[in-house]
């Protein structure tokens, strides 16, 4: 395996332990410092916000000047705006820190473009896949870390030993080689043309936009409802955080070699039986079986570049990739306002509502593709997305 690769899989790995130390709790931390759930929704949204605001700029240096220094950026910037987090007496402090942070996913594009060209021989599927599934396997430690030191000591000490992760995170990364040049069998493979003009990778992104907002929506609650509904410790709900994360690593690891589309599709069924569980659960067991598959939502993360690339030339990579975080974050964006509202009347009917949406998506998605099978547009059979 290529020696950047594994400097970034390695590095991903702490960052999601220190992202899983916090990220479950942010809904609860914003409560302590007196946020509602309207506004919570609204905060959360400023981040998918200031996420994708910068994708496509990111994106488009990247393809001019490399992705390293792209990387490196985001990685201290996510390091100084854990510090904030960790050290704010206030509520519009700690917003800073966290819109600040929302900032650090301007690195998914240049990251992911950098994976994309060091990859050697795998698949661009399992090297995004490999390198995720290293960061959900540090998120199953975070939460259970996190959990047992908020019950104990606060989650304000969370986010310090959060910020002291990253910083070790981000100091791995500044290891890593300057970009090398495209993968040689991209040399002769993709679309040159402009991404504006090529209605196929637009088209995706409009289904990629849909398929995340909905798969989405179900979760920035969902710390929030097993608390105030269900009455769940601190304790366990970073247990199932844990559990979330390794649902993450395990469709990685596991269904990362699939086909790109079948993935994708897989990974929306599991936010489907998500829903269900949380609506129709009344055990501690089963909300944390449910929590298991989230880890669709990452699976199609993934799956969503690796198919946008089979759709454009590989020196568009970055651009591409960035256009894609952004419709994503649009997603991000959105989702949280609307389930801020809906929780706010009834917690319940969020789980109802992502069941029909989760379900109308999938269906939807499926036609899509016979439809595009039928017409010769199916994914090209290639060794990138397999």
């Amino acid at each position: 395996m290529n020696r950047n690769l594994l400097l970034i899989a390695i590095s991903l790995f702490a960052w999601g332990v220190g992202e899983g130390l916090f990220i479950y709790f942010q809904p609860l931390y914003l409560q302590e410092f007196g946020a509602n759930p309207v506004l919570t929704g609204v905060v959360f949204s400023g981040m998918g916000i200031a996420m994708g605001l910068s994708q496509i700029p990111a994106g488009y240096l990247s393809d001019r000047y490399g992705s390293r220094t792209l990387m490196w950026l985001s990685w201290i910037l996510g390091s100084t705006s854990a510090i904030l987090m960790a050290l704010a007496q206030s509520l519009p402090v700690f917003i800073v820190g966290l819109i600040l942070y929302g900032l650090t996913g301007s690195v998914m594009a240049p990251m992911n473009s950098y994976i994309t060209t060091v990859r050697g021989k795998l698949s661009i599927g399992r090297a995004l896949t490999f390198t995720s599934g290293l960061y959900n396997v540090g998120a199953v430690l975070g939460p259970i870390s996190g959990g047992l030191i908020a019950d104990r000591l606060g989650l304000r000490i969370v986010y310090i030993v959060a910020a002291v992760v990253f910083v070790i995170s981000t100091i791995i990364v500044l290891f890593v080689e300057k970009n090398p040049e495209p993968h040689q069998a991209d040399q002769v493979s993709g679309n040159s043309m402009g991404l504006l003009k090529n209605t196929r990778f637009l088209i995706f992104l409009g289904i990629a936009m849909v398929s995340i907002f909905t798969l989405y929506f179900p979760q920035p609650f969902t710390p929030s409802y097993l608390q105030n509904q269900q009455g769940l410790s601190l304790s366990t709900i970073g247990l199932f955080g844990a559990i979330g994360s390794l649902g993450n690593a395990v469709a990685m690891l596991t269904l990362g070699n699939l086909n790109a589309v079948t993935s994708f599709i897989i990974g929306q069924t599991w936010l489907l039986v998500f829903s269900i569980i949380y609506l129709k659960a009344d055990l501690p067991v089963w909300f944390g079986i449910g929590y298991f598959f989230i880890g669709g939502y990452r699976l199609c993360r993934s799956m969503v570049l690796a198919i946008a690339r089979t759709f454009i030339h590989p020196r568009q990579t970055g651009l591409a990739y960035g256009m894609v975080e952004t419709v994503n974050s649009v997603a991000v964006i959105l989702a949280p306002i609307l389930a801020g509202f809906i929780y706010n009347q009834n917690p319940y009917l969020v789980y109802r509502i992502s069941i029909v949406l989760v379900s109308v998506v999938i269906a939807f998605n499926i036609l899509i593709l016979v439809i595009m099978k039928r017409n010769g547009k199916n994914e090209p059979q290639n060794s990138s997305i397999q």
